[in-house]
């Protein structure tokens, strides 16, 4: 029998993925598009979808890491392989229950990157020494910095409950932020990624010049496992599923398709798997409910819990236009974007310019149903 692949359960970190030998869906051509494009993006997608693996790819290129990419597209297509200097932030480190955990994380990261390029601190204020640091670094090694944002919007998704606590936040970020804008002739790349759309959060003043890929046709599969990447290169593992389960080879396909299948972001999007459930569900070779086990963010139930939802209007499904998506999310008179954005529903239809959002799949029907509703205290069919 064939080996079967040894999936990177829980690890986002590329280059462990890669020295480690642990099965790698290769979309590095995206990667290469994405950087010989534009300069400035924004991606969102819903928590383990692959947001923090492509912001670490993103690094190890732009780091020219070339032994880590042998073997993948990427390879054949770039031909300099430059060594940038990075600037990789994630805000998904800590909870943001206050200004101070927000300014220790600032610190933290500032302090670092300091010290790394030998830089003299020279302000308390955060984007002063942000933008310092890049102008030094750009100086120091005639190269342009690279900058890499990772769950730009853990800190007001968390304070979501605390309107006054949210704009402090906010506007600190937003100080933060600016200088990514004003220092655009020397910064290479910028990469923010997150669960809400960047627009709304209202930071479009200090930054936008960022081109929003998170429903673009070219880029709905950058995150996630397509449908015929699932089928082409992962026979082995349908096959050794099928058997534990007692499933032909074709039922196991039907099964694994109702139960992890069925995203699609953007108007002609491929289907897209849910990754963290299916290669949990290819490794352990079962049907379980994974990513929804995962846990259900707070902002989703405090959202939801202001509507009259009844169970049935998400399997009848929802019409949605462009700007019901990019309404800001702590002035939203539904919940159907942040449902949207955080992997709850998605698009099953577009026409005329208005999109049919409904459940992706039986894992996340199930599980919305029997763990979301009750906490609401929305009344089950």
């Amino acid at each position: 029998m064939q080996e079967l692949k040894r999936f990177p359960i829980g690890v986002q970190d590329f280059e462990r993925l890669r020295n480690d030998g642990k099965y790698y869906v290769d979309k590095t051509d995206l990667v290469y598009k994405m950087t010989h494009t534009d300069d400035y993006y924004f991606l969102s997608r819903p928590r383990r979808f692959g947001k923090s693996l492509l912001v670490s790819t993103l690094k190890c290129y732009f780091e020219g890491r070339k032994d880590l990419f042998t073997g993948l597209a990427i390879e054949k297509l770039e031909t300099e392989w430059k060594k940038y200097p990075v600037l990789h932030i994630s805000f998904a480190i800590n909870k943001y229950v206050d200004f101070r955990t927000l300014q220790i994380v600032l610190n933290s990261q500032l302090c670092e990157w300091e010290k790394k390029y030998d830089i003299t601190k020279n302000s308390e204020a955060p984007g002063v020494r942000f933008a310092t640091i890049i102008k030094e670094i750009h100086a120091k090694t005639g190269m342009q910095p690279v900058v890499l944002v990772d769950e730009y919007d853990a800190p007001l998704l968390d304070s979501m409950d605390n309107p006054e606590l949210q704009n402090t936040l906010k506007q600190e970020m937003r100080k933060f932020f600016c200088p990514l804008k004003d220092l655009s002739g020397i910064i290479r790349f910028v990469f923010l990624t997150g669960i809400s759309k960047f627009s709304q959060q209202n930071f479009s003043s200090e930054l936008n010049n960022l081109k929003v890929i998170t429903m673009d046709d070219e880029f709905s599969s950058i995150c996630g496992i397509t449908e015929e990447e699932l089928f082409t290169q992962m026979k082995p593992e349908i096959q050794a599923l099928a058997e534990k389960q007692k499933l032909t080879y074709e039922e196991a396909c039907e099964a694994l398709k109702a139960q992890y299948d069925g995203y699609h972001f953007s108007e002609n999007s491929p289907d897209v798997y849910n990754p963290f459930s299916l290669i949990n569900s290819l490794a352990d070779k079962s049907l379980s409910n994974y990513w929804f086990a995962t846990g259900t963010p707070t902002i989703l139930t405090k959202l939801i819990s202001k509507y009259d939802m009844e169970p049935k209007d998400f399997d009848e499904g929802f019409a949605a236009t462009q700007e019901m998506f990019d309404a800001p999310t702590e002035t939203a008179t539904d919940a159907i974007p942040m449902l949207y954005q955080s992997g709850y529903i998605t698009i099953k239809d577009y026409k005329n310019g208005k999109y049919t959002l409904q459940f992706p799949n039986n894992e996340v029907r199930f599980g919305f149903l029997k763990s979301l509703m009750p906490y609401c205290g929305i009344k089950q069919s």
